[in-house]
């Protein structure tokens, strides 16, 4: 494993809504990362289609407007399926550049949508995920919830790599769960933009004893389709996400950002040893703990809503083959 190492974050939009458009630009913005020497590139949340900041989708207490359950259509349609060729592509342009990439996604599963952050390794295999737990007050009417088998910490040549989503930084049992699976490298798409977000990021390296990396969009109203009938307007000037973008070492130095001036792609170089460093001082979860007077129970389960256990007679098994007579 080296311990000195670059990473970078990428400050950009999506292509709102265009899922093969979104794919082509993760390509073409990952090779431009790697250009810095890059071995880990992290893209914001939901950058795959689109984090929908300023639509209502039509809800009303009791109601949702035609207009609304037409723009959840859409972005179900342009959300991504983990199985499908786009999820490939973004696994080629990992592979391509000999990196290891996370992308905020808005994953598709059945009916239901899902704010993800999905790992791909330097094959460009897909090596896990993590689905937010809590959606944010509206994200709610159009996100599903995450259960406690995502809760992943990757154990790559690079580290330990674990995922947090935006508002789930506010979560200190979940930032316990992750620090208690040693989370080396800890990483915080988001789609807060606001000047307090840095000294979150600043807390939560300080706090967990790692490199944290946070991006979020820099988002215009021109960057979304003439349609999106969001609040703010149909100015294609206005900044609808600033960014704010930045890398924090254990101690919880600013290594580089934040950066709220445009698209940006921003590096640093970082060294594994500075964590032990670090937890020399405090380990939140080892030397700084009292196990007997606090502790937290995890459930890393999955939680599916369906569960069969047995068919009928006449179902067919998991191999094709009928399992008794019909009729």
């Amino acid at each position: 494993m080296p311990k000195k190492f670059t990473v970078a974050v990428v400050q950009d939009s999506s292509v709102v809504f265009d899922r093969k458009k979104t794919v082509e630009k993760i390509a073409r913005l990952t090779a431009e990362a790697s250009k810095t020497g890059a071995k880990l590139v992290l893209f914001p949340e939901a950058f795959v289609s689109g984090y929908p900041t300023g639509l209502d989708f039509g809800a009303r207490m009791g109601s949702r407007s035609p207009e609304g359950m037409e723009d959840f259509r859409r972005y179900h349609e342009s959300a991504l399926d983990l199985a499908g060729p786009d999820s490939a592509a973004i696994g080629a342009a990992a592979r391509e550049n000999g990196l290891h990439l996370v992308v905020g996604v808005i994953e598709r599963d059945g009916g239901t949508l899902y704010c993800t952050a999905c790992f791909w390794g330097p094959d460009g295999q897909l090596i896990g995920k993590h689905r937010k737990l809590m959606p944010t007050a509206m994200e709610r009417l159009v996100w599903g919830y995450g259960d406690g088998s995502t809760l992943t910490v990757a154990d790559t040549p690079l580290g330990r790599l674990g995922a947090v989503i935006c508002w789930e930084n506010y979560m200190p049992l979940l930032r316990t769960a992750m620090y208690s699976k040693g989370v080396q490298i800890y990483l915080a798409p988001t789609a807060d933009s606001r000047d307090t977000w840095l000294p979150t990021m600043q807390h939560v390296a300080r706090e967990g004893g790692c490199f944290v990396l946070s991006t979020c969009q820099y988002l215009t109203r021109g960057d979304c389709p003439e349609d999106y009938n969001a609040f703010q307007g149909d100015d294609p000037e206005t900044v609808l996400m600033r960014g704010g973008s930045s890398i924090v070492s254990p101690t919880g130095e600013i290594l580089a950002g934040p950066n709220f001036e445009g698209p940006a792609i921003l590096s640093a170089e970082i060294d594994l040893d500075e964590i032990v460093r670090a937890k020399y001082a405090f380990d939140v979860v080892g030397h700084y703990a009292r196990p007997d007077v606090f502790r937290l129970h995890v459930n890393g389960r999955p939680a599916p809503p369906v569960v069969h256990t047995a068919g009928a007679p006449w179902e067919a098994d998991p191999d094709g083959e009928d399992q008794g007579e019909r009729g």
